[in-house]
Parts: structure tokens; sequence; C-alpha cells
């Protein structure tokens, strides 16, 4: 039995008012009582004011997990929120192309760019959240501000879709060119909340997912093996709010109404928060360590302004801090490594102890982390934008098709629901049985490296836009057979061939996204760990720009010298089979790229030697499994 000393977290995570917190009271799967109901757990707590939606989610994963013998202590506590949030999210961006182009009357392009332009907005203000939470608020203050931004955007949103005099008038013409445009005061209100939501998404998407990770101490074997699946069954549990946004909101949006589409996660988002409160006494933190930004920037200056000066080949001989001051203040010391040998000289002792002249080794190590991860950052800015397809032109294939299931219409946009479902069902897959043998080749407690998921992601992007290509081409034709290329009528071709798609793609973020996500928290400096999440947030963003900017170009260069041009309102007329060639092309490249640029690679080395003691522990119980009796209920 643990003494009382040894109960205390060593990771330097304390409690709201920042006192040491022991492990036994807090932290771990402890906090998970607050969100879902868990069979096999140690603490657990039954939530009665729980939607019947959510109870049957919550099921069906139990249900999964079981198949597949996970056998958790309870899901993380902060998946009520994410379900609720990914609810919000993705019932919005799911259909808002949708939306746009029948309730605003956009034409292809500018519907796509605004959902994307929106889209990648929501991603790259979790930077600002970053950076607030790190230097100023702490994640949960900042966490708790955005939440209530994020509600107050999600009201105004559902009020913009209720009230007659913020809705434009109907219009049943084909032409959307021939369509009413909306008032001022209607485009204000509706745009006014998407962004709103968007700012309040800034503070809440990047450090919901880091206080997730921190509440299991990487300097305690058990808990560090416990944080190696979390990313895994963090997305797996979040996916279960996208899949009933791409499908049941969706759903009710198209044949229901908005106000009741938009409404009912905006009262979902308000209950996980408030759950999310109740569990306060709970939480592992971190204390702000001041702006990372600003420590970055006085390394890069201090080392651009002793350029002329040459480092010792002694790392001794650098300025470092006592190993006490780091311990006080529950930080991390990190010993000085050759790569970007160029910012060492920012720790060369020169003179007086200028913060803008001399910095600590640790300091500059924390930067020369965050700056190796920006060339991989770069290289998932191509994948992000072919994700951004899903919520687009995916979406608008859609609409061209036949939908009809007997009476029911299938909505385009809950295909979108076949990338969540295919992404769990390769979560699931990997997490038991793909690392589980992987391991014993590579002795890797994940199996396989971070970037090496990551690179099978990648491939699979360049199969997808093959293939999307390859049934678009298909689809024209049988517009073409059929006479429908000038009127653009709908295609007698079920909707369903697009799901080849929509099932890769969920594929390819079991391997890509996962990893990123995983990638960028594991890979950033403690004290900067919600600016490294921030780097997969900014990937999203960034390459739903990106999008913006290909489908303006492409659809402008495409119409030059007479041209009808790939991508018009008339999809049957359009070549988006050529578009999606151009895009596998562009991930190919991007794959040379990603290639180039793991080989230089160095990854982080350990704060302790829990990774040691978890492969240790892990080859001990493969060596005992065979001989052991389950003594689960």
């Amino acid at each position: 039995m643990e003494n009382e000393l040894d109960d205390y977290t060593q990771d330097g995570t304390v409690d709201l008012t920042g006192k040491p917190v022991r492990r036994s009271k807090s932290g771990g799967w402890r906090a998970c009582s607050f969100v879902v109901v868990c069979k096999y757990s140690r603490t657990f707590a039954v939530l009665s004011c729980v939607p019947s939606n959510l109870e049957a989610v919550c099921q069906l994963a139990e249900l999964l997990l079981l198949l597949f013998f996970f056998k958790p202590s309870c899901m993380p506590w902060k998946d009520m929120y994410e379900v609720f949030e990914r609810m919000a999210y993705y019932g919005i961006s799911s259909n808002l192309v949708v939306y746009l182009t029948k309730k605003l009357h956009q034409g292809t392009v500018k519907s796509s760019n605004n959902v994307t332009n929106w889209v990648g907005t929501i991603w790259l203000t979790p930077i600002l959240g970053a950076y607030v939470a790190d230097a100023h608020l702490g994640r949960y203050w900042t966490f708790v501000t955005a939440s209530i931004i994020y509600l107050t955007g999600m009201s105004l949103l559902t009020l913009s879709v209720s009230l007659a005099a913020l809705r434009p008038p109907i219009c049943t013409n084909a032409a959307v060119d021939s369509c009413k445009e909306p008032s001022t005061l209607q485009l204000a209100v509706f745009f006014g909340a998407l962004y709103t939501l968007a700012i309040g998404t800034g503070g809440t998407k990047p450090n919901i997912s880091t206080m997730g990770a921190e509440q299991f101490d990487d300097f305690h074997p058990e808990e560090k093996a416990y944080k190696l699946s979390f990313f895994n069954w963090w997305m797996f549990s979040i996916f279960f709010g996208t899949l009933f946004a791409n499908t049941v909101l969706v759903y009710i949006q198209d044949n229901v109404g908005w106000a009741l589409g938009f409404g009912l996660p905006t009262l979902g988002l308000a209950i996980s928060v408030a759950i999310f409160l109740a569990g306060t006494p709970f939480y592992r933190h971190r204390q702000p360590a001041g702006s990372p930004f600003t420590r970055m920037a006085k390394v890069i200056v201090a080392a651009l302004r002793k350029w002329k000066v040459s480092v010792p080949n002694d790392p001794k001989e650098l300025h470092e801090l006592d190993s006490e001051e780091y311990a006080k203040a529950g930080k991390f010391r990190i010993d000085s490594t050759p790569t970007l040998r160029f910012l060492n000289k920012a720790a060369v002792k020169t003179g007086p102890a200028d913060p803008w002249m001399l910095c600590s080794v640790t300091q500059v190590e924390e930067t020369k982390q965050m700056l190796r991860m920006i060339p991989i950052l770069i290289a998932t800015f191509i994948p992000s934008t072919m994700i951004a397809q899903i919520n687009t032109l995916f979406v608008k294939q859609g609409t061209t098709l036949d939908r009809q299931i007997g009476s029911f219409e299938v909505p385009p946009a809950s295909l979108a629901g076949f990338v969540t479902l295919s992404m769990l069902v390769c979560v699931v897959l990997y997490d038991r049985f793909f690392v589980r043998i992987a391991r014993t080749w590579t002795k890797n407690p994940r199996g396989i490296t971070l970037l090496q998921r990551m690179g099978i992601g990648l491939v699979f992007h360049i199969i997808i836009m093959i293939i999307a290509s390859l049934i678009e081409r298909h689809r024209l034709s049988v517009a073409r057979q059929h006479g429908l290329v000038e009127e653009g009528g709908q295609v007698p071709s079920t909707i369903f061939i697009l799901l080849p798609q929509f099932v890769l793609m969920g594929t390819a973020d079991a391997f890509l996204e996962v990893a990123k996500l995983e990638f960028f928290y594991d890979q950033a400096p403690e004290s900067m760990k919600s600016l490294g999440t921030s780097y997969s947030t900014t990937s999203f963003g960034v390459g739903n720009f990106i999008s913006s900017f290909l489908l303006s170009t492409v659809s402008h260069i495409t119409k030059r010298h007479g041209h009808r041009g790939w991508i018009l309102n008339n999809l049957n007329a359009s070549h988006l089979d050529y578009y999606y060639a151009f895009f596998a092309v562009l991930n190919f490249l991007n794959f040379i790229f990603f290639l180039v640029v793991i080989r230089f690679y160095v990854y982080k080395a350990e704060v302790s030697d829990s990774m040691e003691v978890l492969a240790k522990e892990l080859k001990r119980m493969r060596l005992r499994e065979p001989n052991q009796v389950s003594t689960h209920e």
C-alpha cells in the first residue's frame, strides 16, 4: 500500500487552489463518474438527467468495448462534454452547405467557401485559447469562460433560424441566382452567431483534451499505461456525438426544422457544461507557466543576437537553472540536444543575465521541441484540406443523386455518419488487435511509432481521392446517358455509390487524426501542452482555408478562355472528377514531403523512465497471459 507521500502526484499537477493533489483522490478514471454509467468501474454514478439518446449511445459503447475485450475502469469524464460539443459542431457544419444553398440561396463555390472559411476559423482560434490558458488563466478557467461564449453563439444561432424576421424568404427556384438575397441584418445575425461560436470553440478545443490527458501521472507506470490508450478512446467516445449529429440531427434539420435541429445540441451543451462543473473537486490542474510565445521569442532573439558566439562542446558550460528550482515549480528540466544547434547560442553565457540575451538550456530545448514539429504540422495541411470536402463537395454530390429508400429520403449530409462509424470500428480494431500484434515485432508499447501511423493515414488519403474521382466520373457518365447535363436534374444512381469515399475517410482518420492529436500533445514540452494540442487544430484550420483558396482558384482558372469550368452550380455540367484527381496528385506530393521530413525528425526524450517501466510491464504481462484466468465478472 502506498504511503501518504507516494500518493501525491509527481508530475506537477495541483488542485484548483494550487495545492498538491493526491492520486487516490483525484484524476485518473475517478472523475469519469460525472460522465458515463460504467459497469466495470471502481467509482460510478447514475446520471438520471442524461437524455435517452445518449443512454443508448453509452450502452452501445459499452457493448462494443465488451465485444472487443476492452474492460476500462471507466470512460473519461470529459467525454460527456465532447459528445455534446461534437454534436453541436457537426450538427452545424455537416449540413451548413445545405442551409446556405437552400435558405440563404448561395451557389456551389460561395456556399462551400463560406463553410470552409468558418470551419477554418473554428480550428485556428484554439491558438488564442491555448495562449490564454498557458500564459494567464489556466486550462480550467479558460475552458469555463469559453464555454459561456460557445453557449451564447449556439443560442443566437438557434434564434436566427427560428424567428421569421431573421430568416430569408423561401425560394423554390432551382437556380439560386434568381432567388431574393437575405437582408444585411439576417446575414449579420447568422454569421455573427457562427463566429461567436468559433471564438468560444477556441478556448474549449485545445484545453479539454489536454486536461483529460493530464489526469494521468507520467511518473506512475499504471497511469502512464492508461494514457497510451487515452487518445484512442477519447476519439472513440467523442465521435458518438458526431454520429448522432450526422444522422439524427441532420434528419431533423432537413425534415422537421432547423430550429429544433440547432436547439437540441444547444440544450445538450448546456447540460454537459453543468456536469463538467460538478466534477471540479476531482480534477488535476497545471498552473499557468507564462506565455509560451514569449519564452520561445526570447530564445530566438537571444540566439540571433549572439549569432557570432561559438557553442561550447560541453553542454554543462551552457546556462541552466538548478534542479531544485524546477522541482519547486513542478516543471521538468531538459538536457541539451545537438539538434537545431544554432539555438544553443541563446544559452551561452556572455554577460549579464538579460532574459532576452541569456536563456536556460531547458527553455532552449522547449523552443526546439515546438519548432521541430512545424514541418510535421505543414505535412498535415493537405490531408486536412481533403477532410474539408466531406461537408462541402461530398454533400453537394449527394444532393444530385437518388436518395430514396422506400418512402424515406436520406439526407445527403448523413453520409458523414459513415466516416464516424468507420473510424469507431477502426479505432477499436487498431487498439485491441493491431497494437498487440505489432508489439511482438517492434517491441514498441504503441505498436508502431506515431509518425508511422500518420504515414499510413496519408497513403489512405491518396487512395480516397483516386476512388472519389472514379466515382464522380461514373456519376457524370450516368448523367450524360440520361440527358441530365444541361438541366442539372437528379441522377438516377443511388446516393450510396459515394459510400467508399466516406468509409475510407473514416479509416484514414483512425490512423492520421488520432496519431496527429497524440503526436502534438506527446512531443510538446510539459509547460506548452495546450499550444502543442493547438497544432492539431491549426492543421484543420489551415486545411480549410487552403480548400477555400483552391476551390476559388481552380474554379476561376478553369473558366478562362471560354471553358465551362470544373466547379459550377450545376454539378452535372462540372468536372469534379478532374478536381479530385488533382487532389490525388497533391496528396502524393505531400506524402513524399512527409517522408523527407520524418527522416530528419528526432523524438522528444521522455521526462521520466515510465515508458521503460511500462515496456517491461507489458512484456511481463504477455508472458503471464497464457496462464492467467480472468477474474472479471
